[in-house]
């Protein structure tokens, strides 16, 4: 049986008696990079979920200080999310809890997230005069460029403000944004880098008839990843 992912608890303090409970996965010591990645997690579920815990775990033991919360309407053990603006409330209280923990003190701050998460945290940088703490770049795990089905509804008006670089980890099949559609926008962002995962979806499963086995992708991707990461921050190791 697999150990479980080692991580630490605390919470990030909203409005009033409001608090939004966080999980620290520190970096392996002996493979530390330095860097911590906040991680926001999808519409449809929390950080406990498969896919964060699964994040969480394998980049930490890659060396990176990973960091994961949950938005309020999952606090509150609601389905539908949040309004914009309260989660861009939770991501700049997150950001600014994870700054002034001892434990990540003086690395660099990447943020980023599944699906939701990671186009919440893109809002939020697009807006760097309101972050409590400068970003050094975002890593999108499936970014949800529009709708199934709606094409049309493209979220990615706000994405050519952030000055940051950023990493758009994308099935080649995702319903919410395809290869073919996420290459030329990824292309005309100034700084930005796509990975496709082979055959994926939206959750950057490849099919079963695949050749390419689930871990072994979710692994290549943690891969890239932190060495993504590493170039950003001038990390050779």
């Amino acid at each position: 049986m697999d150990a479980a992912p080692a991580f630490a608890s605390f919470s990030a303090a909203m409005d009033g008696d409001r608090a939004l409970s966080a999980r620290l996965y520190p970096g392996a010591p002996t493979r530390r990079l330095h860097a911590t990645l906040i991680l926001g997690h999808g519409a449809g579920a929390g950080q406990q979920s498969a896919f964060m815990t699964g994040f969480g775990s394998g980049l930490s033991a890659r060396g990176i200080d990973v960091v994961t919360f949950n938005f309020p309407y999952t606090e509150a053990r609601r389905r539908v999310p949040d309004a914009n603006a309260v989660l861009e409330t939770a991501w700049r209280r997150v950001i600014a809890t994870v700054r002034g923990l001892a434990e990540v003190d003086g690395t660099r701050l990447f943020v980023g997230g599944k699906s939701m998460g990671g186009r919440i945290a893109s809002q939020v940088a697009a807006e760097p005069q309101l972050l409590p703490a400068p970003v050094d770049g975002l890593v999108f795990l499936g970014y949800p460029l529009h709708p199934p089905t709606q094409p049309e509804r493209r979220r990615d008006a706000h994405l050519g403000r952030i000055e940051r670089p950023m990493l758009f980890v994308q099935g080649e099949r995702d319903a919410f944004g395809n290869a073919e559609e996420m290459g030329p926008l990824v292309g005309r962002l100034p700084g930005a880098e796509l990975y496709v995962v082979e055959g994926a979806n939206h959750s950057l499963q490849p099919p079963r008839r695949s050749q390419n086995r689930p871990d072994e992708a979710l692994a290549a991707v943690q891969d890239h990843i932190v060495a993504w990461m590493s170039r950003v921050i001038g990390d050779r190791r």
